[in-house]
């Protein structure tokens, strides 16, 4: 089974940045579609970001649009979410996921990480 770690959350003020990486477990990462996603307190997990297998398309929520950026390094089996111009709002859990699909629903996700806190003061 693919196990992925999340890194690199911590506290931030507001405006500022973080880069999250996620490591995969094995080779096999590449065949994977990689995702993003942050369950904030008290609300539901939704989705952040997306990336295909090749890391050519890729595909974001409109409350991250401009701000966030996803990227994959094959060969280091490795998925980042660079996050600038951060937000109070961006508090929350950040996890990310794979998946054998290119889509951005949840419960596509076959593969988790344990997650990683991102706190955004203002």
């Amino acid at each position: 089974q693919l196990h992925l770690v999340e890194s690199g959350g911590g506290l931030v003020q507001a405006g500022g940045s973080l880069r999250l990486s996620c490591a995969a477990s094995e080779s096999t990462f590449s065949s994977y579609v990689m995702g993003w996603f942050r369950r904030a307190p008290g609300k539901e997990r939704e989705f952040v970001a997306a990336i295909k297998w090749s890391g050519s398309n890729t595909r974001y929520a409109d409350s991250v649009k401009g701000r966030f950026t996803i990227s994959r390094d094959n060969a280091k089996n490795t998925v980042y979410l660079q996050m600038n111009g951060l937000k109070p709002d961006d508090t929350a859990v950040y996890y990310c996921a794979a998946s054998s699909l290119w889509t951005t629903v949840t419960l596509s996700y076959a593969y988790w990480g344990q997650g990683t806190q991102v706190t955004v003061s203002s």
